[in-house]
């Protein structure tokens, strides 16, 4: 036994190996060398498009930090027992051992097309299942309509500010990005107007509600408007729906239930309310564009888990989940009141335009004579993450900006994390003059 012991601790350290059927052996001594890939750069070429670093939104975080740049809900957030529980079943189940259909559960298709559908007015066509597509994470999704709904050096419109990721899936289906203004009200009726009719592009990428980061929702005027002017130009809206669950006081009103000609493209996200394991994302198309969109799909990933595609509409399908969005709504109120409160007290320089009726984010506007940046690391080595605003516009940055999450984890914490960030600013400010 000494020995076996011996010989294992040998092997954890690399000092020996052991061959099957001939024994136990010193590893040979390898000379380091250095590494020369100097190949690969003939092989790979020119950078077809700008290759950003990873988002100040996906940074983990040790536990000592008050942590105000992630993307996603604390897990103390999330329906965990619903999610625990669905996977134990849907491994029971023949999800784990089957091939799924290419565009999705027949189940899962119909729920999604069902929660749109609830919010069709009379007169229209309410979506089907057929018009449904599951797929892998609203990621994977806005990289798919990129390539299926654009094309590569063709325009896009987006609002400015927008999602980041958005911006990274647009880059990276090398699709030209158009920005558009938009602020606490959406995006600016005429000025998206005359982008159409500047660019000619046939796409419009927005987030009429609670958008990342700024928080705002469109009022009925301008999501008519807008509507009106996508049928003009005969083009398409994507319509990121990211969350539809997280409506504090006020609802979601997705534009697509007021569209039943196949001008609005709808993606809506499971990720973030459900679990982040559960990457999953329903796709509502209707016509050519759908099967197009599908062919895409077929193309970069086949098909979603069927295991996923299960988990998550058992979540879903549970009379608890209703129950969970209701003590969610209650739970995002406080965490947003606390921190806007501690703000306006420990952070006086800085301005809210207006507090969100629902999302993750507040989108704080610093003075004009701050660098964000530097604000964001000056924050951080006082032990709070914040994210730099800079990142969340496709072209020049039209203010100074931080995006604070105030779902994140220890939000008792939000007071101290608000009084860090008054005490960055002001000194950057002092640093300025």
């Amino acid at each position: 036994m000494t020995v076996q012991k011996a010989l294992r601790a040998l092997a954890a350290q690399g000092l020996v190996e052991a061959r099957p059927g001939a024994g136990t052996f010193v590893r040979a001594v390898r000379t380091a060398r250095p590494n020369d890939y100097g190949w690969q750069t003939a092989a790979l070429g020119s950078r077809p498009h700008r290759m950003p670093g990873p988002s100040a939104a996906l940074r983990t975080t040790p536990n000592d930090v008050i942590a105000l740049h992630a993307g996603y809900p604390d897990r103390e957030l999330l329906p965990e027992r619903l999610v625990r529980a669905a996977f134990a079943r849907a491994a029971r189940g023949d999800a784990a051992v089957g091939r799924p259909p290419e565009a999705g559960l027949p189940e899962l298709q119909a729920w999604f097309a069902a929660e749109l559908g609830a919010a069709v007015p009379t007169g229209l066509a309410p979506p089907t299942a057929g018009d449904v597509v599951v797929l892998p994470g609203s990621q994977s999704g806005l990289s798919t309509l990129f390539h299926a709904l654009v094309g590569a050096d063709r325009p896009v419109l987006v609002e400015s500010p927008t999602y980041w990721g958005a911006i990274l899936a647009a880059e990276q289906a090398g699709v030209r990005l158009v920005p558009v203004p938009s602020g606490i009200r959406g995006p600016d009726p005429d000025e998206l107007d005359r982008a159409f009719a500047l660019t000619g592009a046939r796409a419009f990428y927005a987030q009429p509600n609670f958008a990342n980061p700024t928080g705002a929702q469109w009022p009925p005027d301008v999501a008519d408007r807008v509507l009106a002017l996508v049928r003009a130009h005969g083009a398409f809206l994507i319509e990121d729906d990211w969350a539809h669950d997280f409506g504090i006081t006020a609802e979601p009103a997705a534009l697509a239930a007021h569209d039943d000609s196949g001008h609005v493209v709808y993606l809506r996200s499971l990720t973030k309310s459900v679990s982040p394991a559960v990457r999953v994302a329903g796709l509502v198309a209707r016509g050519p564009a759908r099967d197009r969109i599908l062919a895409e799909v077929r193309a970069q990933s086949m098909y979603v888990s069927g295991v996923l595609q299960a988990a998550a509409l058992d979540v879903v399908s549970q009379p608890a989940w209703r129950t969970h969005l209701r003590g969610l709504r209650h739970q995002l109120a406080a965490r947003r009141d606390l921190l806007v409160g501690a703000l306006r007290e420990h952070a006086p320089d800085t301005h809210l335009a207006a507090v969100p009726r629902g999302g993750l984010n507040l989108w704080l506007r610093l003075p004009d004579d701050t660098d964000p940046a530097r604000v964001a690391r000056d924050c951080e080595s006082r032990g709070v993450l914040v994210a730099a605003g800079d990142e969340w516009f496709p072209a020049e940055p039209a203010g100074r900006y931080l995006r604070l999450n105030y779902s994140g984890p220890n939000p008792g914490a939000l007071p101290d994390g608000a009084r860090v960030i008054g005490r960055a600013v002001a000194a950057d400010r002092r640093g300025a003059r």
